[in-house]
């Protein structure tokens, strides 16, 4: 869907207190979640402005935006908590 919004806590809201105490305990989580908030923002205003970018372009974003998750996901599957 368009513009649907891809953060972690509304991925994966069963996570929401872990990826809080990460975000409030871990400073480099912190800052890498906001890298990929910042990033998932910037592909949803250009999916709602009709991608004023090129195909290839919008497909890097995604991809850089695919590869942020997944890394943060294994942080937050594998932190204690």
């Amino acid at each position: 869907m368009l513009g649907e919004k891809h953060s972690l806590q509304d991925d994966f809201p069963e996570l929401e207190d872990r990826i809080t105490q990460l975000i409030e305990s871990d400073a480099e989580f912190a800052a890498e979640n906001k890298k990929y908030n910042a990033l998932d923002k910037e592909i949803r205003t250009l999916e709602l402005q009709g991608a004023p970018i090129g195909d290839l372009a919008m497909q890097k974003l995604k991809l850089e935006r695919s590869a942020m998750k997944d890394a943060l996901y294994q942080r937050v599957s594998h932190s204690n908590g």
